[in-house]
């Protein structure tokens, strides 16, 4: 490994007083030497921990300057708030020293300097907290960046094995901020960088491919721009034009996404129109310069990219084109100003720069939009995360009210999406949307220019479904607020119902043995016990004799302490249910007492076999019953044969299908309509779902034997959209 050139602590700081001069006033100036010197043990020249070094620091801060675009108060921010945590200053001191406000920003580098200090790379249980960071201070962002590109410049510096987990993280969580902040050239660079140390056989065949093909790229740069330039001095603006070699990881985007080798990849390169023209002439010279290109090659309609009429949320604003060049090959050219150019490389801070003379860039609603998932306690570090890169991106739709208001959402979102942009209380009670004039359901994919109006109903209420229709961070969140509301108001209703009938029958209700009684059942919590009651799923006087009998003791004609392995002797002696099903158990006895498992709900017909409970009576599984291996090899001794004897003879058994099929409402109308024909089937209940433009549905028929079920289900395959049906 080559050894860098020994760096000079005068060289860094001259160069950064050079580019800004008046940055620092003289006496500043002599305040940031003394303070270095009486800290010298915080700030040494060479630190032995990456970054504690005055010339990281240094460099840290041309970047923060040169590459941001930020200013003072980031920059005094960053160098002392090692100092305040050590408790060597007071925020208040360096406001004053310095006169500038740098409470908030302070604040957050220090909570970040905190994470930092358990590992260089992050732990992901660390995500959420550096986020709320994040979320307070948008300049924190900036800084962290412009640190951590200086780590990837000098990674090479680290122990081999952190550097990989440095460079992984570079790519899916800095790069990506980087972009949202509009960084493009430092997006570009940790991209690279990334790439670099993590797959760098690759990263080097480009480079190397890339160099080799320099020339023949400079000329054909040369071929395309010099008739351009002609054109363009026509127009009577000041301008630039050049060619930029596109970037090492881009190109490895498109072989991997094109599945073709770096020899047929032809837009290597783009071509760059930069204006230099006051506020009010940019839009026309960009269109003008357009016009020229289109003129002089074929461009591609489907590849313009209009970010001048409405830029992206971080600022972003250009005229992209691709055209036809010399040679017959695709050219990208990129038309903007210098005031655009500057906003496309420094970002949001350049942006800043210009506020006075632009609207808002949309960063504030972003900001809110990280806000409220950073409110959502209950998600997990990992779905934080895909949530949270969710909004890193900046593909964007943009859409109207009626009124004409313009929305800005994620690329893929939905009608619900909208609905819960404009207010909560709207998407609660949203049913479809009336787009361009056509009534279009909830999960519509929105498109750039929709017309959109949101269609409501006061009976409407979420539902879980709605969570795979929404795409956007903020709509999810509310509405699974929106779903513990309505299950918390389901529960008290069922609550109120269950206290009601309890007093007109005089019985006194405990919540603890009702808690049991839920249990028993088979729910969760008793909150889902009040749920069904409300949903009128369950019978009150079922509940009410199971509440009473609760505690009455229940009488086993056979002992707990009987073993299994004596049942084969004694199987005669168990009474009988008088089931009128003949079941066959054993060495053929027939009227034993048993139940069918409801894990696999045996019908008569089914190959079964017996497994004997500690308490005595037999419970009779499928063959297939999904329990039946474990069953086997952990109580073998307990398994006895059975089969069914005889005719199925006034006994019906529930079968729960589940059918999946083409979204369409038919499908239930045509199901529900054939099964009513039957004579000896009946429905007993239907739920469905939709999602994806798929059906799904479950299915509770009552059936008295396989003959009849293997029938009904031959017909339910038969109705049109049905794609499958399973038992």
């Amino acid at each position: 490994m080559i050894t860098p050139q020994k760096p000079s602590i005068k060289t860094e700081y001259r160069k950064v007083l050079n580019l800004h001069p008046n940055l620092f006033s003289a006496i500043e100036r002599n305040e940031l030497r003394a303070i270095f010197k009486r800290n010298s043990n915080l700030f040494p020249a060479e630190g032995a921990v990456y970054g504690r070094s005055i010339v990281d620091k240094l460099r840290i801060v041309e970047i923060i300057l040169n590459e941001i675009g930020l200013g003072k108060a980031a920059v005094v921010s960053f160098l002392f708030h090692e100092l305040v945590k050590n408790k060597i200053f007071e925020t208040v001191e360096i406001e004053k020293k310095f006169n500038i406000q740098i409470t908030s920003i302070i604040q957050g580098m220090m909570r970040v300097s905190e994470l930092y200090e358990r590992n260089t790379s992050l732990e992901t249980e660390n995500f959420r907290k550096l986020f709320l960071t994040f979320a307070e201070d948008v300049r924190v962002i900036l800084i962290i960046i412009a640190e951590h590109l200086q780590m990837m410049r000098n990674l090479d510096a680290f122990p081999v094995d952190n550097r990989s987990n440095i460079a992984r993280e570079s790519s899916f969580l800095y790069a990506p901020l980087a972009h949202r902040m509009g960084l493009y050239a430092i997006k570009t660079e940790l991209e690279d960088l990334s790439l670099k140390h993590t797959n760098r056989a690759v990263y080097s065949e480009i480079a190397k491919k890339i160099n080799e093909t320099k020339q023949s790229r400079d000329r054909y740069i040369s071929e395309f721009i010099t008739p351009l330039k002609l054109k363009l001095d026509e127009l009577g603006f000041d301008f630039e034009i050049k060619g930029r070699t596109k970037s090492i990881n881009s190109i490895y985007s498109k072989i991997k996404k094109q599945n073709t080798p770096f020899e047929n990849i032809y837009d290597l390169f783009a071509i760059r129109v930069i204006f230099d023209v006051p506020l009010e002439k940019e839009k026309v010279a960009c269109w003008q310069a357009y016009s020229i290109v289109a003129d002089m090659y074929q461009p591609n309609p489907k590849r313009l990219r209009d970010w001048l009429s409405i830029p992206k949320t971080n600022g972003y604003e250009s005229l992209h084109t691709t055209v036809l060049g010399p040679e017959g090959k695709w050219v990208e050219v990129q038309i903007r100003t210098v005031r655009m150019d500057e906003v496309a490389e420094k970002g949001l801070a350049a942006h800043w720069k210009y506020k006075g003379i632009k609207s808002e860039s949309g960063m504030d609603e972003w900001l809110k939009n990280i806000r409220d998932i950073l409110e959502n306690p209950e998600m997990n570090a990992v779905d934080f995360m895909d949530e949270f890169k969710l909004n890193l991106y900046d593909k964007e739709v943009f859409v109207f009210t009626p009124n004409g208001d313009l929305h800005k959402l994620p690329k893929g979102a939905t009608a619900l999406d909208f609905a819960f942009s404009i207010h909560t209380g709207l998407g609660c009670k949203c049913v479809g949307a009336k787009v361009n004039g056509k009534n279009l359901p909830i999960k519509y994919v929105l498109n750039n220019g929709d017309q959109v109006e949101v269609l409501t109903s006061p009976t409407q209420k979420p539902n879980a479904s709605w969570l795979n229709v929404a795409t956007t961070s903020r709509a999810k969140n509310k509405i699974r607020q929106a779903l513990k509301d309505v299950e918390y108001k389901d529960a008290e209703m069922g609550r109120e119902t269950l206290l009601r009938r309890f007093k007109n029958w005089k019985i006194d209700l405990e919540e603890g043995k009702l808690s049991r009684l839920a249990k028993k059942k088979g729910f969760k919590t008793v909150s889902d016990f009040y749920q069904e009651i409300a949903h009128e799923k369950l019978d009150l006087l079922v509940i009410r004799d199971a509440y009473v009998d609760l505690d009455k003791p229940t009488f086993i004609d056979q002992p707990e302490t009987r073993k299994a392995e004596s049942f084969s002797k004694e199987i005669h002696s168990l009474d009988s249910t008088g089931k009128e099903d003949v079941l066959v158990i054993g060495e053929n006895l027939k009227g034993v007492d048993f139940r069918l498992a409801k894990c696999c709900n045996p019908i008569y017909g089914d190959d079964v076999f017996g497994f004997v409970s500690v308490v005595g009576g037999i419970k009779i599984h499928r063959d297939d019953c999904p329990n039946a291996p474990q069953m086997i090899e952990r109580f073998g001794y307990r398994i006895v044969k059975a089969r069914w004897s005889g005719k199925s003879v006034g006994s019906q058994y529930p079968i729960t299908l589940h059918i999946i099929g083409h979204d369409d409402i038919a499908i239930v109308t045509n199901i529900t309509s054939l099964i009513s024909k039957e004579k000896n089937i009946a429905l007993r209940s239907i739920s469905i779902d939709t999602n994806a433009g798929l059906f799904q549905g479950n299915l509770t028929i009552m059936v008295n034997d396989t003959k009849e079920l293997e029938g009904i289900i031959k017909k339910i395959k038969l109705v049109k959209g049905v794609k499958s049906i399973s038992r």
